[in-house]
């Protein structure tokens, strides 16, 4: 792989290091500025010229900038230098549960549950600000030696927006974790990020996608038609009452979920340690 030839040199201030994450939006690097260690993300270049999106951009820079809490990445500041629309947040010296997966498959129970309690208090705080992140995934998780963090708000939507900064006629999220609703093209709110952090869950537990098919259009149909997966055929250690909160928090209808991520990542937990629900 050829080198980056951005390693060495300044963008806005920053002087970057080292690539530490690519993705279709763009690459990460981890840089400096001041003395302070940045992860700072440098989206592709096709996208200044969007006006759409530069809105988008522009709206939800500010959203992300307005919750903060010890488990979600802090967000420093968003603009625009050398023809490149930039982000720089908090730099997190660890991986990304995405990785965590590949490399050792599913996690111990106890710690798969941990993670997610933080990152459901995580997706609460923002809730309440009238928040939705919309992309909940392990990729977008980041694991230090203690602590897990939500990151990536690229995606946020914020419940008060106006609707043309939302695309109209498709959905916004990734299809291996994505709920129904979002599907369908309805408004998500946050027990649309309750499912798709079940959806995490399931993959923490078992080392597999809830819903693993050939095709993506076979993922969006057992999203909206299956029935939810059951962790127990796959890790028969655990108590069954873990089958019955994931089945709750994958229901197809909102209603039928959770009230809260917490309160789903403290049932979750319940059924681990204790045995029940």
């Amino acid at each position: 792989m050829a080198a980056d030839a951005r390693i060495g040199s300044e963008l806005a201030g920053y002087r970057i290091e080292e690539v530490i994450g690519r993705g279709g939006m763009g690459v990460v690097y981890r840089a400096r500025r001041d003395g302070r260690i940045v992860a700072l993300k440098l989206l592709a270049p096709g996208l200044v010229a969007n006006a759409g999106f530069r809105a988008r951009f522009e709206h939800e820079s500010r959203l992300a900038a307005i919750v903060d809490h010890p488990n979600i990445v802090p967000f420093y500041e968003a603009g625009e230098a050398d023809g490149h629309l930039f982000i720089s947040m908090g730099y997190v010296d660890g991986t990304d549960l995405r990785a965590l997966l590949r490399s050792g498959g599913r996690l111990e129970p106890s710690r798969a549950v941990g993670i997610v309690e933080q990152v459901a208090d995580a997706l609460d705080a923002a809730h309440a600000r009238g928040l939705v992140h919309r992309d909940v995934k392990p990729g977008n998780v980041l694991v230090g030696d203690t602590r897990a963090y939500l990151t990536d708000f690229g995606l946020t939507k914020d419940t008060a927006a106006p609707a043309k900064l939302t695309a109209t006629g498709s959905f916004v999220g990734t299809i291996d974790y994505v709920a129904p609703e979002q599907i369908e093209g309805a408004a998500p709110d946050g027990r649309a990020d309750q499912y798709s952090l079940a959806c995490v869950l399931f993959e923490c537990l078992t080392g597999n996608l809830p819903f693993p098919r050939e095709q993506e259009v076979l993922v969006m149909w057992a999203h909206l038609q299956d029935e939810p997966p059951a962790v127990t055929p796959q890790r028969p250690e655990l108590p069954r009452a873990i089958d019955a909160v994931i089945a709750r928090a994958l229901a197809k209808a909102p209603h039928d979920r959770f009230p809260s991520c917490s309160a789903m990542a403290a049932a979750a937990g319940d059924a681990i340690r204790r045995g029940s629900p």
